[in-house]
């Protein structure tokens, strides 16, 4: 992990963010590759992994981001550390708030009734795509902004821990790509264009990414509601999407412990790397 800090150490933050969601986003297609050799995804296992990846986002959104953004807010505002990062929370819960209202989607374990956003005629395989897309705006942009940050020389945040979380983002696509892949793959689509729609709903991660590192490296004074922004976002979207996911079916335990573990992953690598 240090080596590769010290050669990305260097780089313009914003090109950094580049090459770490660029990482991320193949770790999804390489998990959407998956249909090529598997017939089906266990339902069991499906929620399993959708809780495992609720737990990192939840472990990331804390220790990454909203932890950072209180720390170096006290210092810009002692006393006061609090205020940023409180609205720069709510700021990212609403505008995914926001989004998930006016954006047509599907979640993946619901019916074909329960499709959210505005009224449209698209196809069940295009909504459950556009889910996931929205789902990883915030991931991409959280990974962008840890990396300005770094940049920028807040306390408690390196290119290590910048690094880390885009290790547990991609620790958590690769089974998330899968569990794009195989519903649609049960929706009839071909084993092709299964792994392409899964792979596709990750590409907003490098441009999320970009846009985040760029805001807080020139924009200096926005950094700790940036990082506030992307926590809440990234909240907003476990527990309005990924927890009721997990929750429609008989294995409720099995995905809390999958929630858990993957809680517990990205806590031990964010304190004892980042």
């Amino acid at each position: 992990m240090e080596s590769i800090a010290s050669l990305l150490k260097d780089i313009n933050p914003v090109y950094a963010a580049l090459i770490a969601t660029t990482f991320t986003w193949l770790v999804t297609a390489l998990g959407a590759a998956m249909v090529f050799f598997f017939r089906d995804l266990n339902r069991a296992w499906q929620d399993i992994m959708l809780g495992f990846t609720g737990g990192v986002m939840l472990a990331a959104s804390f220790w990454s981001l909203l932890n950072p953004a209180i720390e170096y807010a006290e210092e810009m505002y002692p006393g006061f550390g609090w205020l940023p990062a409180a609205v720069g929370f709510l700021g990212g819960s609403l505008f995914l708030f926001g989004l998930d209202k006016l954006a047509p989607h599907l979640h993946i374990n619901f019916k074909e009734s329960e499709k959210e956003g505005v009224a449209t005629h698209w196809h069940r395989p295009t909504l459950l795509i556009l889910a996931i897309t929205i789902h990883n705006i915030p991931e991409g942009l959280a990974v962008g902004v840890l990396f300005g940050a770094a940049a920028n020389g807040v306390d408690g945040v390196s290119i290590t821990s910048a690094i880390v979380l885009a290790f547990g983002i991609g620790l958590q696509n690769f089974p998330e790509g899968f569990a794009v892949a195989m519903p649609l793959r049960r929706l009839g689509v071909s084993r092709l264009k299964g792994f392409w729609y899964g792979q596709l709903s990750a590409i907003v991660e490098p441009l999320a990414g970009v846009i985040g590192a760029a805001a807080v490296t020139y924009m200096r004074p926005i950094l700790p509601y940036a990082l506030a922004f992307a926590a809440g976002a990234m909240i907003y979207v476990v527990v309005e999407e990924v927890i009721p996911e997990t929750q429609r079916d008989k294995y409720t335990d099995q995905a809390v412990l999958g929630l858990i573990v993957g809680f517990t992953i990205m806590m031990v690598l964010d304190v004892s790397l980042g």
